[in-house]
C-alpha cells in the first residue's frame, strides 16, 4: 500500500510543527514514501492549517485533542488495514521525534 503524507506547518516551524515534520520523516523512512510540506499562515490544528499531519488525505486527530502521539498515527494506519508486519518497528521510529521535542523543552 502506498501512503500519502502531508505536513502543514508555519514558518518558522514551532514545537508541534517540528514534531509533526519529524513524524513525517519517520513515516517516509519506514514506508519508503514521500511527503509534502505545506507552509500555511492559518492556525487550524489538526485541520486545514498548522500544525497538522495528514495521512492519505485526512488530518490525523489526536486522542487527547491537543498533540499527536505515535499511538494516534498507528491507529490511523491500522484503520487503513496495514498489516502488523508493515508497521513493525514504526512505533519506535515515531518515538524519536517525540523524545527530541521533549528533550528540547526540558
Amino acid at each position: 500500500m502506498s501512503i500519502e503524507i502531508r505536513v502543514i506547518s508555519q514558518r518558522p516551524p514551532g514545537g508541534r510543527c517540528t514534531l509533526y515534520a519529524g513524524y513525517a520523516d519517520a513515516l517516509v523512512h519506514h514506508f519508503a514514501a514521500s511527503a509534502e510540506l505545506v507552509i500555511s499562515q492559518t492556525r487550524d490544528a489538526h485541520g486545514d492549517g498548522f500544525p497538522s499531519l495528514w495521512l492519505n488525505g485526512a488530518a490525523v486527530q489526536p486522542d487527547d485533542g491537543v498533540i499527536l502521539m505515535p499511538a494516534d498515527i498507528l491507529a490511523v494506519l491500522a484503520a487503513h488495514n496495514l498489516s502488523e508486519e508493515a508497521v513493525m518497528g514504526l512505533a519506535e521510529e515515531l518515538e524519536v521525534p517525540l523524545e527530541r521535542m521533549l528533550e528540547a523543552a526540558g
